[in-house]
């Protein structure tokens, strides 16, 4: 095997078996960045030394039969929002000089304690909330680098789709990684509320943040993810299968049809497979994502009110108006979404009682050229089907279903909270019945 990346199994394998190491994974994965970069805008910092020494400490340990489990000497990419001890955190803005940082976030720590190599820090909208910064820029699309990757993870999910690197971490407040992991078409899953601890990890807003795993298949996310949960999500392959369609989640607008076309003949095969497909619906979702916007709003200004005053120049102009306007949310608007999302998370969960996941597709559309403002709206926004998940802390998973003029399209798996191991186990299946729909 050569040090072209595989999937995660296969990479653990050569190295078990000394056809590969851990060192010539990562020279693989900066050459592939050199090559890319910085057309790709994709990382922040590669990390390059410390990734090498990493790697070769990962190595001398297998050959003296200290293995750490999957895990060990793969390289994983994070997100530059999350502190890694010894690197420059950005948070991809210009407000302040990226800082040194002096400890991992617990998530990191837990990546290494599992044998993982962090290679990179990788780009994302500034401090996550929907916008690049100019002098950075957004991160382009591995299959058409005139248009975005998606945000604000973009930077994870596009080092994972140019085979970079097989995992990444992004963070998650209203599709963030499952926005981006369907137009790159990869997987991209948000874990349930609280699941994940998010101690190191610069907030957008505390009520709705999450971080969680992308990866080229449901099978090294689930990897990736015990280790970032702390938890075994291994789980039997399910008995019953029965997906609740969830209709009002459909593109609305002619231009945009193929995707939903291209979705509905991913449930046909599903159908075809076994699952059992009929749709249902929730009229409390219509409310979902104005709700979420009026608690990210006056969250995320409160978490900038010092940096807003010491450099609100430093800030796309973008960003800043989004964190003004937050200032303009009535506390009565906060308190009343705060408790509408308490009913729609009971109202949500109510529905596992008779399908085993929601879905719908991931984004109304394939990758755009710029990434789209945040707005909150129910006609064919990015975060249609995506944000009510980030305000129920239902676990949510994009998967790759086929693509639409030559672009990904993914498909959204809502599964019932705390049930990530189960929503896995789903979507696993559901991939094996898609395979070579991606092609």
């Amino acid at each position: 095997m050569s040090a072209e990346l595989r999937d995660v199994p296969a990479l653990g394998a050569a190295f078990r078996a000394g056809t590969l190491t851990p060192r010539e994974v990562v020279e693989a994965a900066l050459a592939r960045i050199a090559e890319t970069e910085p057309i790709l805008n994709a990382f922040a910092d590669p990390m390059a030394e410390s990734a090498r020494a990493e790697a070769d400490l990962a190595g001398e340990a297998l050959r003296a039969g200290l293995d750490l489990g999957p895990l060990h000497g793969i390289p994983v990419a994070i997100k530059d929002l999350i502190e890694v001890a010894g690197a420059p955190t950005g948070w991809g803005t210009k407000v302040e000089s990226p800082r040194v940082a002096t400890t991992d976030a617990p998530l990191v720590a837990r990546l290494r304690a599992a044998g993982a190599v962090i290679l990179g820090k990788t780009n994302c909208l500034e401090y996550a909330y929907g916008v690049p910064h100019p002098e950075i820029g957004q991160t382009n699309n591995p299959h058409d680098l005139s248009r975005t990757a998606g945000g604000s993870s973009g930077g994870s999910a596009a080092a994972v789709a140019a085979g970079i690197v097989p995992l990444s971490v992004g963070t998650d407040t209203g599709g963030s990684i499952r926005i981006p992991a369907a137009y790159c078409g990869i997987v991209g899953l948000k874990p349930s509320y609280g699941l994940v601890p998010l101690d190191g990890v610069f907030p957008l807003s505390w009520s709705l943040d999450h971080a969680g795993p992308l990866a080229r298949s449901v099978g090294d996310a689930r990897l990736l993810f015990s280790a970032m949960s702390g938890r075994d999500m291994a789980a039997p392959t399910p008995g019953r299968m029965r997906l609740g369609v969830l209709r009002r989640h459909w593109p609305r607008e002619d231009v945009n049809r193929e995707v939903g076309a291209r979705v509905d003949q991913a449930l046909e095969q599903l159908g075809a497979a076994g699952f059992e497909v009929r749709e249902i619906d929730l009229p409390g979702l219509g409310a979902a994502n104005a709700t979420l916007v009026d608690i990210l709003k006056p969250e995320a200004s409160v978490i900038h009110r010092d940096l807003l005053a010491r450099n609100a120049a430093g800030y796309a102009p973008g960003t800043r108006a989004q964190i003004e306007a937050g200032f303009e949310v009535p506390a009565t608007a906060y308190v009343e979404a705060m408790r509408l999302r308490a009913r729609l998370r009971a109202e949500v969960e109510a529905m596992f009682a008779e399908v085993d996941a929601l879905v719908s597709p991931a984004v109304p559309f394939v990758a755009p050229h710029e990434d789209p403002p945040i707005s909150g709206e129910n006609h064919d926004d990015e975060m249609l089907a995506s944000g009510f998940a980030n305000l129920t802390g239902h676990p949510a998973l994009s998967l790759p279903c086929g693509q639409v003029g030559g672009l990904p399209v993914g498909l959204q798996l809502v599964g019932s909270f705390g049930g990530d191991a189960r929503l896995l186990a789903l979507a696993e299946v559901c991939e094996g019945a898609l395979s070579g729909q991606n092609e």
